[in-house]
């Protein structure tokens, strides 16, 4: 593993362990690291409207990405930053669409609106969030399997972590999941840690028991 690689690993191990511990299931070394960076690129995007102290600050650091993406897309020189180059990377070696990254960085263009979110649209958020990270990282672990089948495992993901802020949330979280769990039935073996993350969707405890759920899961091919 190359040094940005690994250092990307280090940051999704301290800022993202849920997706981190479920990625230590993945076998081959470049397709773990390829995943990583796909939860990297996440990441920061999702950081954009938490660090800006305003709306129009969070915009600017959201139209960075849009700018790397056209970077990438065009075939231009991609600026230095580490997980702009590893994504440049990952569509180049895995030929990934443009459209889901895209669509990533218009879901957080909602967090800069301060009004709360309905439901419904919690909901469309955590699909085009969590959800399609999820997609994009089985796609690269099985690109002949149904990748389509682990979005729901990233949305009700995230859209837990969301009720843990907002109990309002809970309810429509718990239905993401149990069609998440049925979903998920009909992912490969190799893309189901794309997938994995959502045992945590039902709940914290502690580390021990967090980690031999995850391994339950994986075993079973069930979430």
């Amino acid at each position: 593993m190359s040094d940005d690689a690994s250092n990307l690993d280090e940051l999704i191990r301290r800022v993202d362990p849920d997706r981190w511990l479920s990625s230590r299931f993945i076998g081959d070394p470049q397709a773990r690291a390829d995943v990583i960076a796909l939860y990297a690129y996440d990441h920061e995007l999702a950081r954009a409207p938490r660090v800006a102290s305003n709306s129009l600050l969070g915009e600017i650091r959201l139209t960075w990405w849009r700018e790397v993406l056209d970077e990438i897309f065009d075939g231009r020189h991609v600026r230095h930053h580490p997980t702009a180059q590893a994504l440049a990377d990952v569509v180049r070696r895995r030929n990934l669409p443009r459209a889901p990254l895209e669509a990533m960085i218009d879901a957080r263009y909602r967090e800069l609106d301060q009004s709360p979110m309905s439901p419904n649209e919690a909901l469309e958020w955590a699909r085009d969030t969590g959800g399609l990270a999820a997609e994009l990282a089985a796609g690269i672990l099985d690109p002949a399997g149904e990748a389509a089948k682990a979005r729901g495992a990233g949305t009700a993901w995230a859209l837990s972590r969301m009720a843990r802020k907002a109990p309002v949330f809970a309810p429509t979280a718990a239905q993401a999941l149990a069609g998440a769990r049925e979903a998920a039935k009909g992912l490969s073996a190799e893309s189901f840690p794309a997938a994995a993350h959502a045992v945590f969707a039902g709940g914290l405890g502690s580390e021990f028991s967090r980690r031999l759920r995850l391994m339950w899961a994986v075993a079973r091919g069930r979430i």
